[in-house]
């Protein structure tokens, strides 16, 4: 966004506005697991698992995780690794433990009431200023402002602001619009409906500015900028990588170990798994085997690779190699493992990647 001062509509285009979505809404809104529903749990869990995740995936996640984990007390009760294994395959697992440690807070510190004050809602982990607006505004009410990355477009378009929206000038200003658009009834259902309409019809490409309640007053649409603005964000340069795991087995189990906090996968269970930086089949084995011992303490006999998976995360496009092996004996490693039939393997959280591995142990 530039520096110069940006000028807010004004009230009557503010009233035309409301109206014209509130119609939109009541006549095209989804039904969706967690609409319709006031009290502050489920949408505080519905708003989490849609950080960053489509809502065709996240609407089978919710029903099952709101069926194991109907309360906020039955979450804080939980043990966390029936919480993660509840997620797999969601992805971004740190939101699965801080949504598991604030309900542990409110049980705590609320008696197990989700708090009403915003700040004291933002003061919980994963919680900032979007999730504290959704579910406060949605659940009571409450006249706060949302902005994610499907409102974030829908006002940078009505504005006609083809700057950076991520930019400190281009939040002030998107939040402030957020806030000017409110209106001072039924706000959980308008900032529903905000989302509703930048998710299904202002689409990042190809809007579908025909169907927009809201096209006679957005200005990249009458000034024909819509693929403009918002300005594209750069693509990320893909690092390529090389990986392998092992399957270490012993007396029909085989190894699996927990990794560690602050890594990638925290809290969920992996097979034996790190980058391979040799190049020749004779030092990749050695590599292999050294490694295993060095984060299990357990030393194997290699067997063959079983398979390659090419997969990625974040910036990163992963080469792993997977391979087979056998226990031969044990020493001593701070690293928390354990020894799980196959059959136990569906009790415990894996990654993606590490769930195919658990098809072939």
């Amino acid at each position: 966004m530039s520096d110069a001062p940006f000028e807010l509509p004004d009230a009557g285009w503010r009233r035309r506005f409301r109206r014209r979505v509130r119609t939109w809404y009541k006549r095209n809104a989804r039904d969706l697991p967690w609409r319709g529903r006031r009290e502050p749990y489920p949408v505080w869990v519905s708003e989490i698992m849609l950080q960053q995740t489509q809502v065709a995936t996240v609407k089978a996640y919710f029903d099952r995780f709101v069926q194991a984990f109907p309360t906020i007390d039955s979450l804080a009760a939980a043990e966390e690794r029936d919480v993660l294994r509840l997620w797999e395959g969601l992805g971004y697992y740190r939101r699965a433990r801080q949504l598991h440690r604030a309900a542990r807070i409110i049980v705590r510190e609320h008696d197990g009431v989700f708090p009403r004050d915003v700040e004291t809602v933002r003061g919980l982990p994963g919680i900032g200023r979007y999730t504290a607006g959704a579910v406060l505004s949605i659940a009571f009410d409450d006249r706060l402002p949302i902005l994610e990355t499907n409102t974030t477009r829908l006002f940078s378009r009505l504005l006609g602001c083809g700057g950076d929206p991520a930019s400190t000038a281009g939040q002030n200003l998107l939040w402030e619009m957020a806030e000017a658009v409110l209106p001072r009834r039924e706000v959980g259902s308008f900032n529903q409906a905000l989302m509703e309409l930048g998710g299904e019809i202002c689409l990042a490409r190809k809007p579908r500015c025909a169907d927009c309640p809201a096209a006679p007053l957005c200005e990249a649409n009458l000034q024909n900028l819509q693929a403009e603005i918002p300005a594209p964000k750069k693509k990320p340069a893909f690092e390529k990588v090389h990986h392998a795991a092992v399957i270490v087995r012993r007396h029909g189990r085989v190894l699996l170990l927990q990794c560690p906090d602050g890594g990638r996968w925290a809290g969920l269970w992996d097979f034996p798994r790190f980058p391979l930086n040799a190049s020749k089949p004779a030092e990749q084995r050695r590599e292999l085997i050294d490694h295993v011992l060095a984060l299990t303490g357990v030393e194997i006999e290699l067997g063959k690779r079983l398979k390659t998976i090419k997969h990625g995360v974040t910036r990163f496009r992963i080469t792993l190699d997977c391979y087979e092996a056998r226990f031969v004996a044990a020493g001593a490693n701070g690293a928390k493992t354990k020894w799980l039939r196959r059959a136990e393997l569906k009790n415990y959280p894996l990654s993606s990647t590490g769930r195919k591995l658990a098809e072939m142990a």
